[in-house]
């Protein structure tokens, strides 16, 4: 397994190079704020609360959480929708996974559509944010089910998609930069 280096922070990657939990919530994070800002909440969250996991995060008050996401510097910009996002996510692995969030993708052996279902029956995940997610997982040397790189669809292709091609601040640029060329073609 491959230490990740995404937020430019290194106690925040350690943390999601070392807990899936970790890693699956700043997948969850990744909306309208930097990739960098999303990957580094679990580690604010972590800090602030003392531990990180989904027990603790599921059995918070939801005011109590949106509060500790609103703490400077903020984990989201949106932190009373997100700090719901995060709890109902680990609600859903506590009581679907025993609180294990890697065996999402290891429990029963099972192959990259497989993942891709287990990840869109989460609380916040949409298909893009599953085949994100998937395309980090297997390129990041965290799964090697059969099949990931066609369900994770054109994340799982060679390139600098998404943050599943992040090994470096040059590789972080070339994601920003595609993802702009992407959006400016949209607008066209």
């Amino acid at each position: 397994m491959t230490d990740l280096h995404i937020t430019g922070d290194e106690a925040a990657d350690a943390l999601l190079s070392s807990d899936p939990l970790a890693l699956l919530t700043g997948m969850l994070l990744d909306q309208q704020v930097a990739m960098e800002t999303a990957f580094a909440g679990p580690a604010k969250i972590r800090d602030r609360l003392g531990r990180f996991d989904a027990a603790t995060l599921a059995d918070q008050d939801e005011q109590h959480l949106a509060e500790v996401f609103k703490q400077t510097p903020a984990v989201h910009r949106y932190p009373g929708s997100m700090a719901g996002r995060v709890r109902a996510m680990a609600a859903a692995v506590q009581e679907e996974w025993g609180g294990d969030a890697a065996a999402i993708w290891t429990r029963g052996d099972p192959d990259g559509a497989e993942v891709l279902r287990r990840l869109t029956a989460l609380p916040g995940f949409g298909d893009q944010k599953a085949r994100i997610f998937l395309a980090l997982l297997g390129k990041r040397d965290r799964f090697d089910g059969a099949g990931w790189r066609e369900a994770a669809g054109d994340y799982g292709q060679e390139g600098f998609r998404s943050v599943a091609d992040i090994t470096s601040p040059e590789s972080l640029a070339k994601v920003r930069e595609w993802k702009q060329a992407r959006k400016a073609a949209a607008k066209q």
